[in-house]
């Protein structure tokens, strides 16, 4: 019986890493980028004169938007990841303004 590849198989393949500390130190950038950026967001937030709660949010998503992709680049430097994350980055752009 084949036995099926585990998350962390799958991923380095859909994602085109070279092993699984790789991997490992990719998702690592991804939840510290994420976190580093919602702290970010949350102090921007705090510094606009918003009162609406949904002009607050709007605004939130907006801030968090632009601000990801830097905060993740930056994280990704520390891990040595960098390379990774500026192909997906571009990857992820495109999409969004809709080229291929």
């Amino acid at each position: 019986m084949e036995q099926k590849p585990g998350f962390l198989q799958r991923l380095q393949k859909v994602w085109k890493l070279h092993s699984i500390k790789q991997t490992i130190l990719v998702l690592l950038t991804f939840a510290c980028g994420g976190s580093l950026c919602g702290y970010m967001g949350k102090q921007i937030l705090n510094l606009l004169p918003i009162e609406n709660a949904a002009l607050k949010t709007v605004t939130y998503f907006v801030v968090m938007t632009i601000v990801w992709p830097f905060c993740v680049l930056g994280v990704s430097i520390l891990f040595g990841q960098y390379s990774f994350f500026r192909t997906y980055i571009r990857k992820i752009g495109r999409k969004m303004i809709g080229k291929k």
